[in-house]
């Protein structure tokens, strides 16, 4: 079974215990989650990039070039999110969950759904 690395944008300092930032591009930090299956396998911090230079793409390529495949953001517009799917990590909504902990809990469930190009939050960078 491969294993996935997820982000989730969080408030400071990060970790499952963190709430769930909700503009993924303007968060100071994002909890990155290894998972195998239902497992989580290690948690660490990755500080976020400047968001000036590159705009919303500035997080996207930072977080594809950290080895990202998954993210997990309360809410997003389409630019970011058909950056996010060019690169190849899968978007899913956060659905409200208080702690990163909950939501990496849910998506290693299969209780999230995924943001598509039909439906974005807008905005939400």
């Amino acid at each position: 079974m491969e294993s996935i690395t997820i982000a989730i944008p969080s408030e400071m300092p990060g970790g499952l215990d963190a709430a769930v930032g909700q503009h993924f591009g303007h968060c100071d930090i994002y909890t990155i989650v290894e998972a195998r299956g239902e497992e989580i396998i290690s948690v660490s911090t990755l500080p976020n990039v400047p968001h000036q230079q590159g705009g919303c793409m500035a997080p996207v390529n930072h977080l594809a070039q950290n080895g990202v495949n998954v993210l997990i953001a309360g809410g997003m517009g389409m630019r970011p999110l058909m950056g996010f799917q060019q690169v190849g990590i899968q978007v899913f909504q956060s659905s409200g969950a208080p702690t990163v902990g909950h939501a990496v809990r849910a998506l290693l469930m299969g209780s999230l759904p995924a943001f598509s190009t039909e439906f974005t939050c807008g905005g939400g960078h």
